[in-house]
């Protein structure tokens, strides 16, 4: 059957700062408290989905949060007017209120995981919203994604949704991040590899030692059964426990999949053997061919793909079945990587082009354009239930670009989360967003 993957990537929202909030997110920790720029962050956003939007690829767009998220604030004790809550939470706890001012929904990759059609038992597509318990300035999304996610997959016939997994550290889950689909085409069953960092239950899964584990293998099997998935179409990996001390916090900043391809670092899982093995088994068992390409630590080195992201890149097919890799500048800065990708693409393999974007908005704020898109893979009757509001056009993005410059500062400093005005001006964006989108009422502020 015929099917596409379409891209939905994140808005940058209007509190976009430099919080230093994720620990063992090296950049994100690294950039703490530095000035950000909002307006630019969500353009360079925009261009991104542009350029690949313009080259032939399915995009849509998925709308930020509301922050900062007085409701939570007010659940932890905060009381008056939203503006006097804010005042409050400044005054006792200011890095509270930065946890709750992230506009770290951005990373739609760790929004939910998807499972295709292909793959499940009921023939509908599944989304489970990630509860991202690790951190608590995350952990606090999932209800809007999920009210998010309902507004741009209606139809109960096509899409089926869960809720996130019980929030405790025993099921931590992350989405899409740590999990990759492969495929012989995108309308084919395909196998989908989830990722953990340790079990909570069985102790012969060794854990990192510093920093931690965010994705647990019962929160990845959990989601599997939700969605409905047959064995032979699913592998567990752990990914090495070694290189999330490193720095390496996702599988996506270690490796990247798509079709038959899977590109990763040497050191990327616990037991890469066995995982290619099973993976290469049980996609030749549905008419694909595992062509894995890995990147030796003589190549590059794990300090090298965590500076510049490389594996956090989008692999995406093209019309004529090669490949090209859409990477962050910081790739072509790095003398290493770069020849490492000229030599890739010199190849003759699957990957011919390398396409170079200036992210560096959120390169600092730790995520490359991998974390900013969420992969949906739809057939054609699938693609004509999404809300086509949320789908990228042309037109969609010149809407969008000067709605970013109508609502969006160019500046932001930790000292000015503390001004109530930054919650009028984002309301007053994301309700009129709601409408560029036709979301209908998705934020708390519109359903009160």
């Amino acid at each position: 059957m015929t099917a596409w993957e379409v891209n939905f990537d994140g808005l940058v929202g209007p509190s976009h700062n430099y919080g230093g909030l994720s620990y063992g997110n090296l950049a994100s920790q690294s950039s703490g408290q530095q000035l950000s720029n909002p307006r630019e962050a969500a353009r360079q956003g925009l261009a991104k989905m542009k350029a690949l939007h313009d080259l032939g690829f399915r995009q849509g767009v998925m709308a930020p949060h509301e922050r900062p998220d007085v409701a939570t604030l007010r659940r932890l004790g905060f009381a008056g007017s939203d503006a006097e809550v804010i005042r409050r939470a400044a005054r006792d706890c200011l890095p509270l209120l930065a946890a709750c001012s992230s506009a770290s929904s951005m990373w739609t990759a760790n929004a939910c995981t998807v499972s295709p059609s292909a793959d499940t038992a009921d023939g509908r597509v599944h989304f489970t919203a990630a509860n991202l318990n690790c951190k608590f300035h995350r952990s606090i999304e999932h209800a809007t994604t999920s009210r998010l996610l309902a507004a741009m997959f209606a139809d109960p016939r096509h899409f089926t949704h869960h809720p996130a997994l019980p929030e405790v550290s025993q099921f931590g889950d992350e989405g899409a991040a740590n999990h990759t689909r492969l495929c012989r085409g995108y309308g084919d069953p395909g196998v989908e590899l989830f990722v953990f960092g340790r079990s909570a239950f069985d102790g012969r899964y060794p854990a990192p030692g510093r920093y931690p584990a965010r994705q647990t293998l019962e929160a990845s099997q959990a989601v599997a059964r939700l969605h409905g998935l047959d064995a032979g179409g699913v592998v567990f990996a752990q990914q090495n426990p070694a290189v999330i001390d490193r720095g390496v916090f996702h599988n996506d900043v270690i490796a990247v999949g798509n079709g038959e391809v899977l590109l990763y670092h040497e050191d990327a899982f616990l037991e890469r053997e066995r995982v290619l093995a099973e993976l290469g088994d049980k996609l030749a068992h549905r008419g694909g061919r595992l062509q894995a390409i890995e990147v030796s630590r003589e190549a590059l080195d794990i300090e090298d793909a965590v500076q510049t992201y490389l594996f956090n890149s989008q692999l995406l097919s093209r019309a004529d079945g090669s490949m090209l890799l859409a990477v962050p500048e910081e790739c072509r800065g790095n003398p290493r990587v770069w020849q490492y990708l000229t030599e890739l693409t010199a190849s003759g393999g699957p990957i011919r082009e390398v396409t170079v974007f200036d992210l560096k908005q959120s390169m600092q704020n730790g995520g490359g354009p991998a974390c900013l898109r969420l992969r949906v893979v739809l057939t054609e009757t699938e693609l004509q239930a999404v809300n086509p509001g949320v789908l990228f056009s042309e037109a969609l993005y010149t809407r969008l670009d000067a709605w970013v410059g109508r609502h969006y500062r160019d500046r932001l400093a930790e000292a000015d989360l503390a001004d109530p005005q930054l919650l009028i001006e984002s309301r007053t964006a994301l309700d009129e967003l709601t409408q560029i989108l036709g979301l209908g009422s998705v934020y708390p502020f519109q359903l009160d």
